[in-house]
């Protein structure tokens, strides 16, 4: 994108305008001035609008949802420019709050707190001094200037943010490409570990990511640990997934080659390499029926 400037509207800001103008920013470091836009801004390409405008009209920058109509799908500022940038499919896989910023805005509290299945006095016990102290500054000036704190800190967050989303997509591809389900047996029952031998993450992790990767190949349930490089050294960590009860990995205690066991029994750190020695590993730290509490 080109864009010689960014129009959103005045008076109070939310989340999602706020936000569309940080990704905005990220990909065009342009002023972004708060009010109504002119006939003549909305039919020029190089002037982005902003949840403002009645129109949606990705050729000619226009990223307004309120013309919408009231059964369509939730569907926010924030979601039309995360669409114009291509990513808003990894968005809703990465950022679990989208969906929920996508309903308050269009929705409101009452019925997005119904949706979600909570209270708004429940909603406001998770309220954070951020969001509202940002929007208040953001709200306070009619114009936002390369150079600006706030302008600074707007397109930081938007690099920051457009950069893991696409981080993760690549992280995604990676476990695909390289991850492995090994079954292991052990007392006559089977336990499935998600592995990740490769040490060349994008992310310089290899276990980022595998949450959303195991859940979107429906494995989040049956997987009970993961095998990954360490990122601190040479060999591997072992460590439960989905905190499940049948791993215990302070059984690995006292073992030569391992060199980390955590009280609380969900991570330990080795120097083995081979395949055979971490599902070795992986066997003695699982726990038979007659073993769990």
């Amino acid at each position: 994108m080109n864009l010689a400037k960014i129009i959103t509207h005045g008076g109070g800001a939310h989340r999602d305008d706020f936000l569309a103008c940080c990704l905005l920013l990220s990909e065009c470091p342009a002023p972004i001035e708060r009010r109504d836009p002119t006939e003549d801004e909305l039919a020029d390409a190089s002037i982005a609008v902003v949840d403002i405008g009645h129109r949606h009209e990705p050729k000619n920058s226009n990223f307004d949802h309120h013309q919408f109509p009231r059964d369509a799908v939730p569907t926010c500022a924030l979601s039309l420019v995360l669409q114009q940038l291509e990513l808003y499919e990894h968005a809703r896989q990465f950022c679990d709050w989208l969906e929920a910023t996508e309903h308050f805005d269009c929705c409101g509290p009452k019925e997005t707190g119904e949706w979600i299945g909570v209270t708004p006095e429940q909603m406001r016990r998770l309220d954070s001094p951020i969001d509202p102290t940002i929007l208040r500054l953001f709200s306070r000036q009619s114009a936002h200037l390369p150079g600006d704190p706030l302008w600074e800190i707007m397109r930081a967050l938007g690099t920051e943010w457009a950069g893991y989303v696409r981080g993760m997509a690549g992280q995604i591809k990676f476990l695909a490409e390289h991850g492995e389900f090994w079954e292991i047996e052990q007392d006559g029952a089977t336990f499935e570990v998600f592995a990740i031998l490769d040490r060349n993450s994008p992310l310089g992790d290899a276990g980022a990511g595998v949450g959303f990767h195991l859940k979107a190949l429906q494995k989040d349930q049956s997987v009970v640990a993961l095998a990954c490089p360490d990122n601190r050294g040479e060999g591997f960590g072992l460590r439960k997934f989905n905190d499940s009860p049948v791993m215990e990995f302070t059984r690995l205690e006292g073992e030569s080659d391992v060199h980390f066991a955590h009280k609380r029994g969900f991570i330990a750190k080795t120097s083995a390499q081979s395949t055979e020695r971490l599902k070795e590993l992986l066997r003695m730290a699982y726990l038979g029926a007659g073993e769990r509490t």
